[in-house]
C-alpha cells in the first residue's frame, strides 16, 4: 500500500493500514513534514502540554514525566513498520520510487484537489491494475473522476495490460472520498450514543456495544449479532491466558456466561423530534408568537362570551346576537338608545373589547409580515424544545453531520456565526432551526436551548472556539454530553483527559477528523467490499459486502453451513426491488444464491482466505 499526503490524515491512514490490516505501507510526505507542522498544530501542541499539566494536577498524578503526549516526536514520526519517503510532490518519479507499479493500492490524501487528481492520472497510467483512493472536496467532480479512472483501468485491462490480474478479487477500482463525509457518521453516532465505533451500511448506522457478563448457562440479548466474547479476566485488555473469542458459535456464547460480550446494534433515536411545520396548527404556531396566540385566543373567548350574554339578555337568535356583538366590537352599530339596560351595558363592553382588539390585530399583522420575511431564510428554535443536539458550525464538516443527524430523525439546533456559511442552505432545506451569532458571546447558546439539550456537538474549524463553547456549556450544564472536533490528535487526547477529570460523571468525547476518517480511507484501499473494522481488545473484526457468486465457501450453502466460527459469519443479505435494504436475522436454513450479496463479519485471516488474497500476497512478496 502507498499513502501520499501532507497532513495528519496520511499518518493516521498509514497507521490504520499497518495496525489494523497488517499491510506493508510506504508513506510519501513532503520533505518538511517530519520537522515542520502547520501553525495551528503548533498552537495545539502548546495547549496540549498545558492541558496535560492541568489534568495531572486534577487527577493527582505526579512523577510521570509528562505522559505520552508531551513530545512532538511520536506524532511526527511514522508508525512502526511503515516505510517513510520524502517527496516535494507526487510526480511520476516520486510515485515510481514509492513502488506504485507493484502496489495493490494508492491513497492520495493531499489537501489540494488538483494535486490528488494529477497524481491519480499519473498513477493509473503507471499501473492500470492499481486500486486508487482519492480525497476530494468537490463531490460532483469526484463522481466524474471515478468514472474516468475506472474506464481507463477497464480499457487498459481489455488491451492486455492487466490480463493476469482478472483473477479472484481483482479490483482496480477508483474511490473518491471526503474526510467530511467519512467522519460525519461517527460524529453523529458519538453525539447520540457516546461512541464512534460505528459502521455504515445499507442506510443504517451500526455500533459495537460491550455488554457485561450474564449468569452461567444463560445468554444476554445478542442484538443483531454476537461478535465476540471478551477475555474472562479483563474485558478492557488482553488480560490473562485466554484472549477474546471472535465470532463465537451459539454453544460458545451459551457456555461463556461469565464473559462480557460485544454485540452489534443499530444506532437509533427514540427521543422527541422537532415539529415538521406541516399542517394548520404548526403553521399557525410558527406564524405568531406564543404570547400573541394567547392574546388572540382571549379576544375570541371574550367575543363569544359577549354574544352569549346578549342572547340571554335580549332573547334574540344566537346568530343575530353574535352579529350584533361584532358590530358593537368594531363600533359600526347604532347606539342602543331606548334599549334595555342590559343591552346598553353589553354594547359598552363590546366597544371596550374593540379598543383592546386594535393593538392585538396590529401586532398580529406586523408579526406575520416579519415571519413571512424570514420564513425563506432561517427558523428559530421552537419554544419548549428539549432533548435535542446543539450543533456548532455549518461548514464542510457541520453540514455533513447535520444531514446525518436529520436522517436519524434527531432534533437539531444549529449555531453559526457566518451568515454566508455553506450549510445554511442545507439547514433551510431541512427546516432546522439556526441561531446566528458568535458562540463565544453570552446568550447565543442559551438561545439554542443548551440548558435542555441532549448533547453539544462543536465542529467549527477553530479549536479554541470549540473548546470555549464546550467549557461554557459545561458551566451551564455540568452533565451535558459534549463532543468536540479538534485538529490534532494529541490536543484532542489532552482535552478529553482534562474534561473527564473535571466532570467524571458526564460523557465527553474529543475527536480529530483525521482519526475518524482514516478507517474509511483504509477500508477503501482494501477494496470497495470493506465496510469498516471494529477493534476487539488487541484483535480486529472486519465487515465486508461480498457477492456470493464465485465463493464456494458461500454459494449453495445455508447460512448455518457458511458460518465458520472464528473466521467469518454472514450477518445480512442485501434486498433489491422497490424497498432496497438489508435483511437481518437470516434463518440458518436460508440457502445463499449466486446472485445474493451479503454483509459478513470476519477476522483478517478469515477474510483473506474467503477473498483469495493469500495466494496473491505470497506471490507478490
Amino acid at each position: 500500500m502507498v499513502v501520499c499526503g501532507d497532513d495528519g490524515l496520511a499518518h493516521r491512514l498509514a497507521a490504520e493500514l499497518r495496525g489494523v490490516y497488517g499491510e506493508q505501507v510506504t508513506l510519501v510526505v513532503p520533505a518538511s513534514e517530519r520537522s515542520v507542522r502547520p501553525p495551528v498544530v503548533v498552537r495545539a501542541r502548546a495547549a496540549s502540554a498545558l492541558l496535560d499539566r492541568v489534568v495531572t494536577a486534577a487527577a493527582g498524578l505526579t512523577g510521570n514525566g509528562g505522559g505520552g503526549t508531551s513530545g512532538p516526536a511520536p506524532a511526527a514520526e511514522p508508525p512502526g513498520g511503515v516505510r517513510l519517503m520524502e517527496a516535494a510532490e507526487p510526480n511520476e518519479a516520486a510515485l515510481a520510487e514509492a513502488g506504485v507499479e507493484r502496489a495493490h493500492a494508492l491513497a492520495l490524501v493531499y489537501d489540494d484537489d488538483e494535486t490528488n487528481i494529477r497524481a491519480a492520472l499519473t498513477a493509473r497510467r503507471l499501473n492500470p491494475r492499481l486500486r486508487l483512493v482519492l480525497r476530494l472536496y468537490n463531490r460532483r467532480l469526484g463522481q466524474h473522476i471515478e468514472e474516468l479512472l475506472d474506464q481507463a483501468a477497464a480499457l487498459a485491462s481489455g488491451d492486455g495490460a492487466g490480463g493476469s490480474a482478472d483473477g479472484p478479487g481483482f479490483d482496480a477500482s477508483t474511490t473518491v472520498l471526503s474526510d467530511a463525509d467519512t467522519a460525519a457518521p461517527a460524529l453523529a453516532a458519538t453525539a447520540l450514543t457516546g461512541t464512534s465505533k460505528v459502521l455504515q451500511t445499507g442506510g443504517l448506522l451500526l455500533r459495537a456495544v460491550e455488554r457485561p457478563p450474564s449468569g452461567a448457562g444463560t445468554s444476554a440479548d445478542p442484538g443483531l449479532a454476537t461478535l465476540a466474547l471478551l477475555s474472562p479476566t479483563d474485558s478492557a485488555g488482553p488480560g490473562g491466558d485466554q484472549g477474546p473469542t471472535l465470532l463465537p458459535d451459539a454453544a460458545a456464547v451459551r457456555d461463556g456466561g461469565g464473559r462480557a460480550t460485544v454485540v452489534l446494534e443499530q444506532v437509533s433515536y427514540a427521543g422527541p423530534s422537532l415539529p415538521d411545520g406541516r399542517g394548520v396548527m404548526p403553521w399557525f404556531a410558527s406564524l405568531f408568537s406564543r404570547r400573541l396566540r394567547w392574546s388572540l385566543a382571549g379576544m375570541v373567548g371574550c367575543v363569544v362570551a359577549l354574544a352569549v350574554a346578549l342572547w340571554l339578555v335580549t332573547g334574540i337568535h344566537p346568530l343575530r346576537a353574535f352579529y350584533l356583538t361584532l358590530l358593537d366590537l368594531f363600533a359600526i352599530d347604532d347606539p342602543a338608545i331606548g334599549e334595555s339596560v342590559g343591552r346598553q351595558i353589553l354594547q359598552l363592553l363590546s366597544g371596550l373589547a374593540g379598543l383592546l382588539l386594535l393593538p392585538v390585530l396590529l401586532a398580529a399583522v406586523l408579526e406575520a409580515l416579519g415571519t413571512f420575511r424570514t420564513a425563506s431564510s432561517l427558523r428559530k428554535p421552537p419554544r419548549g424544545l428539549g432533548g435535542h443536539v446543539v450543533l456548532l458550525g455549518l461548514g464542510k464538516i457541520g453540514t455533513r453531520v447535520l444531514t446525518r443527524l436529520r436522517e436519524l430523525n434527531i432534533p437539531v439546533v444549529c449555531v453559526e456565526s457566518d451568515p454566508e456559511a455553506r450549510g445554511l442552505a442545507t439547514a433551510r432545506r431541512l427546516r432546522v432551526p439556526v441561531v446566528l451569532g458568535d458562540v463565544t458571546q453570552e446568550g447565543v447558546l442559551e438561545a439554542a436551548k443548551i440548558h435542555r439539550a441532549h448533547a453539544l456537538l462543536a465542529v467549527t474549524s477553530a479549536d479554541t472556539t470549540n473548546l470555549e463553547a464546550v467549557l461554557y456549556a459545561r458551566a451551564v450544564r455540568p452533565d451535558l454530553r459534549v463532543v468536540l472536533r479538534l485538529y490534532d490528535d494529541d490536543f484532542a487526547t489532552a482535552v478529553y483527559r482534562t474534561l473527564r477529570a473535571a466532570h467524571p460523571r458526564a460523557s465527553t468525547r474529543s475527536r480529530s477528523v483525521s482519526h475518524l476518517a482514516a478507517p474509511a480511507f483504509a477500508g477503501a484501499m482494501m477494496g470497495r467490499q470493506i465496510l469498516g473494522a471494529f477493534p476487539v481488545e488487541r484483535r480486529v473484526l472486519l465487515f465486508a459486502a461480498v457477492d456470493v457468486g464465485g465463493h464456494p465457501q458461500l454459494e449453495g450453502r445455508t447460512v448455518g453451513e457458511a458460518f465458520r466460527a472464528g473466521s467469518w459469519r454472514v450477518l445480512a443479505r442485501e434486498e433489491s426491488g422497490d424497498a432496497p435494504g438489508l435483511a437481518w436475522d437470516l434463518p440458518d436454513t436460508y440457502v445463499l444464491q449466486a446472485t445474493d450479496r451479503v454483509v459478513l463479519a470476519a477476522t483478517r485471516r478469515g477474510l483473506a482466505e474467503l477473498l483469495g488474497r493469500r495466494g496473491r500476497e505470497r506471490a507478490g512478496t
